[in-house]
């Protein structure tokens, strides 16, 4: 690896840390906007999402895109659908952080691989491996047991996990970066978001222009909260491979789930420790396959290229100078393990990890 790769690789790394820690640490920002409920401070975050992911474009001048995908109905309607899902997400997250309940929130972004792979198998008819099947099984499992220690389903977990996992699929279809992904949702949230904010002022409930500069100015300030991780998670996911983003999505939740647990002092009785550690081994189940999977198809990837180019040699330099070349590259290849999955074995962590899901945090 050559100094300047390093570098990038290090700069990703950082990129992707401050990311998924700021998407871990947003349940410290949104009880700091009481006493506004959690429908206008969504509102809030649509409108002042807008101007700031808007000021980011201007700023790098990448428009082209806007013109081309006015000119496809179908990506528009997707992105409709889009905002339309990451709207629930956010306005139950900001609810469910409000209400006490950032624990069960956490939960929701742990079992969102496992309802990932669940809606890929039940809508795309993918095809699961054995490991796969046993996490799905214990995550299962672990719903049940936290079923058992709430005295309800975790319905704040599953309606996240669900949310977020139709908006990383739909997201998948869309094919649009995260800037520009966002610029077209928080698009066709503002108009609905304005005239909510707009009849909430009209009825004189609205807190932005009551509860001073300093209250107005935290509510504003929710377009960067939304904005500034997303830039952050976009440079890190240009530098560094589909794994380690895979791997650094957990960071999220569990900074959540410590948060929780030590900062706003919420309840975990033995049942739910136990339905946690079944959700938490049904991911270490999955990442060690997703890891295992790609570096066999990382292997198997380098050895037909070898073979490919043994071939070449053949064509190029006669059938038996290339038998001695073909061996040569062939036993290179079988003697080298790459370090990081490439190709169609970063597709596999991809497949297991979402890294596109959380382009857009809690």
């Amino acid at each position: 690896m050559t100094e300047k790769s390093a570098n990038e690789r290090r700069k990703g790394l950082l990129n992707g840390f401050a990311a998924y820690g700021m998407w871990g640490l947003v349940p410290l920002f949104w009880p700091l906007l009481k006493p506004a409920g959690a429908v206008e401070i969504l509102a809030h975050r649509m409108v002042w999402s807008l101007f700031f992911v808007g000021a980011a474009l201007l700023v790098v001048r990448r428009w082209a895109w806007l013109g081309e995908l006015l000119r496809q109905p179908r990506r528009l309607a997707l992105i409709t659908v889009a905002a339309t899902v990451i709207t629930v997400n956010w306005g139950v997250y900001i609810w469910s952080v409000n209400s006490g309940h950032v624990v069960e929130a956490s939960l929701g972004y742990f079992i969102n691989p496992l309802v990932t792979i669940a809606i890929g198998v039940l809508l795309l008819k993918e095809r699961l491996r054995p490991v796969q099947w046993t996490a799905v099984g214990v995550g299962f499992a672990a719903v049940l047991v936290l079923t058992i220690g709430y005295g309800r389903p975790p319905w704040i977990s599953l309606c996240l996990a669900f949310s977020f996992a139709v908006y990383g699929l739909v997201k998948k279809k869309v094919n649009l970066g995260g800037v520009e992904s966002l610029a077209a949702e928080t698009a066709v949230q503002f108009l609905p978001a304005l005239g909510y904010l707009l009849w909430l002022g009209s009825q004189g409930d609205s807190t932005f222009g009551t509860e001073g500069t300093g209250h107005a100015a935290l509510l504003a300030a929710t377009g960067i909260v939304t904005a500034l991780p997303l830039v952050c998670f976009g440079a890190a996911a240009i530098r560094v491979p589909l794994s380690t983003m895979g791997l650094l999505q957990y960071l999220a939740p569990v900074f959540q789930f410590l948060l929780g647990i030590l900062y706003f002092k919420e309840a975990m009785p033995p049942e739910r420790w136990a339905g946690f550690a079944l959700v938490w081994l049904a991911l270490m189940l999955l990442t060690w396959d997703a890891l295992r999977t790609a570096r066999r198809s990382a292997r198997a990837l380098t050895r037909e290229r070898a073979r490919v180019a043994a071939a070449a040699a053949a064509a190029t330099t006669g059938a038996v100078g290339a038998v001695g070349a073909a061996t040569t590259v062939v036993a290179m290849a079988t003697a080298t393990s790459p370090v990081e999955p490439a190709g169609d074995a970063a597709g596999a962590v991809e497949s297991v990890n979402t890294v596109d899901a959380p382009t857009v945090g809690p």
